[in-house]
C-alpha cells in the first residue's frame, strides 16, 4: 500500500506546486515588450514540440537561476497554435521544473502577428528578443542560441 501512496502523493504535490502559464494575446505581449523597465527583458519564443527550443531552455533557466536583478526572463510558448489544450504545456513545465515566467500565446493566425513582434522574424522557432529600455537597445535572434551567446548579447545591449 505504501508503494502506491508515496509516489501518488509526490505526483500530486509536484502537480500542485508547478507553475501554470498565463494565457495571453498579442496585445498583452506587446504591452510586456514595451513596458518601460529597469530590467533587460529576455523573451524567448518556443514550443514543446520544437527540439532546438527544448534544448536551449536550460540556457534561460540558468540565467534566471543566477538571480541577476537586471534581467527578467519570459518564455512564450506557441503550443496553443497546434493544440488549444494548455495541459501539455503545464505538464512539460512541471516535468522540466521550469521556474522562469511562462506565457501561452493564444493567437491563431501567426502570419498576422509575427512581424509585429519583430520585422526580422520569419516565424521560425526558437526565437529570442533582448530589450534594454534604459539604453534603447534591442537584439533579435531568430535561431537557437549557442553556449555563451546569451551572455554576449546581454553585454551588447547594456
Amino acid at each position: 500500500m505504501r508503494r502506491l501512496i508515496f509516489p501518488g502523493l509526490f505526483f500530486l504535490l509536484s502537480t500542485c506546486l508547478a507553475q501554470e502559464a498565463k494565457t495571453v494575446r498579442l496585445a498583452d505581449l506587446q504591452k510586456l515588450m514595451n513596458e518601460k523597465s529597469e530590467k533587460i527583458q529576455v523573451i524567448n519564443f518556443w514550443a514543446t514540440w520544437c527540439g532546438p527550443c527544448v534544448k536551449e531552455l536550460p540556457v534561460f533557466e540558468k540565467l534566471r537561476a543566477e538571480g541577476r536583478p537586471d534581467v527578467k526572463v519570459t518564455l512564450v510558448s506557441l503550443d496553443l497554435d497546434l493544440d488549444p489544450n494548455p495541459a501539455k504545456v503545464y505538464r512539460f513545465i512541471s516535468k522540466k521544473n521550469i521556474q522562469a515566467q511562462v506565457l501561452l500565446l493564444d493567437e491563431p493566425d501567426a502570419n498576422s502577428w509575427i512581424s509585429k513582434i519583430d520585422k526580422e522574424w520569419s516565424g521560425a522557432l526558437p526565437a529570442t528578443i533582448l530589450i534594454n529600455h534604459k539604453t534603447g537597445k534591442r537584439r533579435f535572434v531568430g535561431r537557437a542560441l549557442e553556449e555563451g551567446e546569451l551572455e554576449t548579447y546581454l553585454r551588447e545591449i547594456q
